[in-house]
């Protein structure tokens, strides 16, 4: 950060500062706003609209803790219109994405379900990112491990699965490289931030691939 107090792009990536914590991390990790009309409060989790962002932690407490404490409207200068359901509405936002982005990786052929697939893949080391449902049976989700230096993701549900392949629900599925992969990565994390608490990115994903390949 510049002696100025202004956000600069580093090695990791253009950062900025989050207006409930205080602290400068990647964009990766954060969720952008801006000021709508009628001075609506407007996530903007495609960082595309325009307007001076405001940017919060993706996680559930420092989003509460900005609306809480009413740092939106500090950091807006202006009376804001702040929806009642934010938090919640935040986070269905956020599960759609990343079950569309799956989708479209499964369109493109780097994506499958179903334990022997994607034991499969894992054989072959071609799966990068293992992703079990968090409903999903204990004892069958044990069977498989998250590839070397790869990835963990088990905070969607069966059923989000299942919308992203086209089915009623799935347990396990696998990312393979290229296309999509990074983008899913990334917002899973932000979206972790919701339902388990942290959207650190190499912490959660390092903790969860000890984690599988534990048991």
């Amino acid at each position: 950060m510049t002696r100025g107090g202004k956000d600069k792009d580093r090695e990791s990536g253009p950062e900025r500062k989050c207006i409930a914590t205080g602290e400068v991390r990647p964009k990766a990790e954060l969720i952008r706003f801006v000021v709508g009309p009628d001075d609506q409060l407007v996530p903007d989790l495609a960082e595309k609209l325009p307007g001076r962002g405001i940017w919060v932690t993706a996680t559930r407490a420092a989003l509460e803790t900005a609306v809480k404490k009413n740092m939106f409207h500090r950091a807006a200068k202006t009376q804001l219109r702040v929806s009642e359901t934010l938090v919640s509405d935040l986070e269905q936002q956020l599960a759609r994405r990343v079950v569309d982005l799956i989708s479209l990786s499964r369109k493109s052929g780097v994506a499958v379900s179903g334990y022997e697939k994607v034991k499969d893949s894992l054989s072959k080391e071609v799966a990068e990112v293992l992703l079990q449902a968090t409903d999903g049976s204990s004892r069958g989700k044990s069977k498989l491990s998250t590839p070397h230096y790869g990835h963990y993701i088990d905070w969607l549900t069966a059923d989000e699965l299942g919308m992203a392949f086209g089915r009623q629900t799935v347990i396990h599925a696998a990312l393979g490289a290229g296309g999509l992969t990074q983008r899913v990565v990334e917002e899973a994390q932000r979206l972790k931030g919701f339902r388990i608490g942290t959207s650190d990115a190499k912490t959660a994903a390092g903790a969860a691939g000890k984690e599988n390949r534990a048991k």
